[in-house]
């Protein structure tokens, strides 16, 4: 049971990098969202060059959402599979260790 906790508590601080550059990412949406809700310009051709930079921004920034949660997911797969590999030299060394005992 402590291995799985223990197992949990290294995926979160694996993941953790990855789900700040989230917020991050979020954040600055939420400022670039703040920024086009308060302009007052009545001009059309400047705020279509803000709409079109801002869509730019936002397909980027969720570009590299996608691609932050598809490298956690990859971490997570690994780190799954290290686990299990732990376990299982661990359960070997406690048997050869349990083998050497009874040798003696």
């Amino acid at each position: 049971m402590a291995e799985a906790e223990k197992g949990s508590h290294i995926r979160e601080e694996t993941l953790k990098p990855f789900f700040q550059r989230a917020s991050e990412a979020e954040e600055r949406l939420s400022r670039l969202e703040a920024a086009v809700a308060s302009k007052k310009d009545t001009g059309s051709e400047e705020h279509l060059k803000t709409i079109s930079e801002l869509q730019s921004k936002l397909e980027s920034a969720n570009a590299e959402l996608v691609s932050e949660r598809k490298k956690a997911g990859n971490l997570a797969a690994e780190n799954a599979k290290l686990q299990y590999r732990i376990k299982h030299l661990v359960q070997a060394v406690e048997e050869a260790d349990l083998k050497l005992e009874q040798a003696k």
